[in-house]
């Protein structure tokens, strides 16, 4: 199991080493990303397995959100299955 977890906001020191580090402990292994600064702006979209979180997924979504609002930015966490079927034609 994956999820998609996407991050944006204003760029500034250390994002990408918060959500990496919240993902490790909580068990998620990040296995793609991708980022970029759009002049002020940063935008992420990481690809996280799942199957061995140590927490129920909702929870992990709901912290996704809290570090979030912590840092000032926007995070959002969708598991592969519900991001597949939106996507599906």
């Amino acid at each position: 199991m994956k999820a998609v977890i996407t991050v944006t906001g204003k760029d500034n020191v250390g994002i990408i080493a918060s959500v990496s580090s919240y993902c490790a402990d909580k068990g998620a292994n990040i296995i793609d990303i991708t980022q970029s600064v759009l002049q002020e702006y940063f935008a992420m979209i990481m690809l996280a397995e799942i199957e061995k979180l140590t927490v129920p997924f909702s929870q992990f979504v709901d912290g996704l959100m809290l570090l979030g609002k912590e840092k000032g930015l926007d995070i959002h966490a969708m598991h592969e299955d519900i991001f597949n079927t939106m996507h599906h034609i």
